[in-house]
């Protein structure tokens, strides 16, 4: 995305950025202490916006208009590099996902380092010659290793269910950081993770881990937010099929035999509907947040 400019956060907005959904302008309005901030996706012609927004400022009339997003040239490698900095900065907790997961997934060399694995699985494991034995969930809660029941959110076992996961959050993660807040984002992540972790241990034990029930939490909030409220996240509307046609590939097997590894498929359901049932609170935190 591309900065557009930057006011004081005094400056009520809300008219001029009405008026670019009217228009079907892709944007977001990010809060940085006593500014903010007007995004645009990068297709968008900023000088346009900002002409416009010159308009408004000056009085002029903008509901009889009619504006055309224009798609412009491609940036510059050193432009593309400072929007991605720049949006990475501002939705740090989205990229601390991102960094963590990538750290911590190649740290247990993708499940082969069980003596590390064992520290942020839901339940300590033990490896012995004939196999991998866990303490279970009750010796997490009577150790009051609490932090277990999030940790496996970061636990990837092969590198494409990795690249899959952070490609997602940092598509969907930054968009509900920025335009909702960090309370809410950080919120839903806590509870659609530990509800997906929940859901596939009573499934399938302790061996799991990855960030796709939160991922599908987000992919779900963010559909039956737009379905329901304005200003809209503005991820594509066919993506409630996408999810369901995933899932349906997880449990079929497919995406195991491609490199996905072992799927958490009821993680990704549990994710899911935590990310639906999530909406109405995330409406009253983002509102607690403006």
């Amino acid at each position: 995305m591309i900065k557009v400019f930057t006011v004081p956060l005094q400056e009520d907005l809300t008219e001029f950025t009405q008026f670019l959904w009217q228009q079907q302008v892709p944007h977001r309005v990010v809060e940085n202490g006593e500014f903010q901030a007007l995004w645009i996706e990068a297709s968008v012609n900023p000088e346009d916006i900002y002409a416009l927004y010159q308009m408004w400022r000056e009085g002029d009339d903008l509901s009889q208009m009619q504006f055309s997003a224009l798609t412009v040239e491609p940036s510059s490698g050193a432009g593309q590099q400072r929007n991605f900095l720049e949006l990475a900065k501002t939705a740090w907790f989205s990229t601390s996902l991102i960094v963590v997961s990538i750290v911590l997934s190649f740290a247990i060399g993708f499940g082969d380092n069980v003596e590390l694995l064992r520290y942020f699985s839901i339940a300590d494991l033990v490896q012995r010659d004939d196999g991998i034995y866990s303490t279970g969930l009750a010796g997490t809660i009577e150790t009051m290793e609490y932090w277990r029941l999030i940790t496996p959110i970061f636990l990837h076992f092969s590198a494409a269910h990795i690249i899959f996961n952070i490609l997602w959050i940092w598509i969907a993660g930054t968009r509900i950081e920025c335009l909702h807040g960090r309370l809410p984002l950080v919120v839903l992540v806590v509870f659609s993770g530990v509800a997906s972790n929940l859901a596939q241990y009573w499934v399938g034990g302790p061996l799991f881990g990855g960030l796709s029930g939160v991922v599908f939490a987000f992919l779900g909030y963010c559909w039956l937010w737009d379905r329901l409220y304005v200003p809209k996240l503005g991820l594509p509307t066919a993506l409630m099929g996408f999810m369901v046609f995933w899932l349906a590939l997880g449990y079929s097997g497919i995406l195991s035999s491609v490199g996905f590894g072992s799927i958490a498929n009821t993680a990704h359901l549990a994710g899911l509907v935590a990310g639906l049932i999530f909406v109405p609170l995330g409406k009253r935190l983002a509102k607690a947040k403006g």
